[in-house]
């Protein structure tokens, strides 16, 4: 080691999200960081999918802000929203709790976008919100 402070690793924030989620939404969600093989016939149970958007160093090297960008599909869009909101409310609620090796200090709603998915023009768009949060981490 040189003179500096330690190396720490920041937490997976994606990985942290996927099993707050996991945890919280309704059993036989599926929720992972990919739409599931054959996504199309499992809507009925709902899906979450949580991607790392991006973010940065807060303050170097104690914690760390990302964004997460969670596609949410349904069979209707009121089953869509129903789980956008309630992924929101627990990611929110998780805010200054220890999670999976993660301890969280900031949650926040960055938007909430209706984005119906239409994977050919020949088929009907499929219910969809994209829900964008911000998580400040560091590790616990």
């Amino acid at each position: 080691m040189s003179g500096g402070l330690p190396a720490v690793a920041m937490p997976d924030a994606e990985q942290v999200t996927v099993r707050i989620l996991k945890d919280a939404l309704p059993s036989g969600t599926i929720v992972g960081t990919e739409w599931p093989d054959r996504w199309d016939t499992k809507l009925n149970a709902g899906i979450a999918s949580v991607t790392l958007g991006g973010g940065g160093s807060r303050l170097k090297p104690v914690t760390a802000d990302r964004t997460l960008d969670i596609d949410i599909l349904g069979a209707t869009k009121k089953q869509a929203r129903d789980l956008a909101a309630l992924a929101s409310a627990h990611l929110i609620a998780a805010q200054g709790t220890t999670q999976h090796g993660a301890r969280i200090y900031g949650v926040d709603e960055t938007s909430l976008i209706w984005l119906p998915y239409k994977p050919s023009a020949e088929t009907d768009a499929i219910p969809r919100y994209v829900l964008v949060m911000s998580m400040v981490v560091r590790p616990a």
